[in-house]
């Protein structure tokens, strides 16, 4: 039986792998498919397209695109996306660069708050790549400004804490229309995190396909109320590790796996659109 991690970052990101790192590391889980998705960017796909002919492994080309809820991130992924597309291409641009002055916002916060983070220390992190929270966590444990990166997002720059700051101005109704305009299949990433059930009706009024139900941070009960859900929407189910390497290191990539079927179901609602 064939199995599938089908989310996954790179470099390109806030994971630490690089593209044909990445690979390699699927291959010795023996994935037959991942689905790389990093944050607002999708400039890694095309050497990680190339790295799984290299090692025999399929790669499905996605994208986790940020939205904005009620001051809260919502997270989209797109699978099988034309990464090329020039409207999502410029709407990537945007992201990023409101990634960049979210950085600057969020030390601000945490000079008012007592705690003092160079700017640069975050994007040496990040270096090429899109710039996120996880970068900022990152630093401050370097910097000793926090013990554990848990620490860092539970007490600092987690979405309720006080140095935290959205502001992306992409609704998830847009960011849907963006993944479906660019050929993709849109799926809500790690629905536990939203703490807000009831806007999955309206996600799947605007063209939501899929929730995934499969996640490290999901008990059991949680995957089966996701399930149950996908299952009265008739949305896809889909499931992933969220590899991001060193910068997560308790997560091995395919410490979440779903049957390839699901991938093939992916394919089919796609090909269906």
């Amino acid at each position: 039986m064939k199995f599938a991690d089908l989310h996954v970052h790179t470099t390109y990101s806030d994971g630490t792998s690089l593209p044909e790192e990445l690979l390699q590391q699927a291959k010795k889980e023996n994935l037959a498919a991942i689905a790389v998705c990093d944050h607002d960017t999708v400039g890694g796909i095309a050497e990680c397209l190339k790295a799984g002919e290299k090692a025999g492994l399929e790669v499905l080309p996605g994208i986790e695109l940020t939205s904005e809820y009620d001051g809260s991130e919502i997270h989209l992924l797109g699978y099988l996306i034309d990464y090329r597309n020039p409207a999502l291409n410029d709407k990537l641009r945007f992201l990023q660069e409101h990634r960049v002055k979210r950085v600057y916002k969020i030390v601000e916060k945490l000079k008012q708050m007592g705690l003092t983070l160079n700017p640069e220390s975050v994007f040496a992190f990040a270096k090429n790549g899109t710039v996120g929270r996880l970068h900022i966590a990152r630093a401050m444990l370097k910097d000793k400004l926090v013990s554990t990166l848990q620490e860092a997002f539970g007490k600092f720059i987690g979405d309720s804490c006080q140095a935290y700051v959205c502001g992306f101005r992409i609704s998830p109704e847009e960011a849907i229309k963006l993944l479906k305009d660019a050929g993709g299949v849109a799926v809500l990433a790690h629905p536990y995190s939203i703490h807000r059930d009831e806007i999955i009706p309206l996600l799947v009024e605007a063209g939501l396909q899929g929730l995934e139900a499969y996640y490290p941070e999901h008990t059991q009960g949680t995957t089966n109320f996701y399930l149950d859900m996908a299952r009265r929407h008739n949305l896809l189910v889909t499931g992933g590790s969220d590899y991001h390497g060193l910068a997560k290191p308790g997560v091995k990539i395919g410490a979440v796996r779903v049957p390839y079927v699901l991938v093939e179901k992916i394919k089919e609602a796609r090909e269906n659109r």
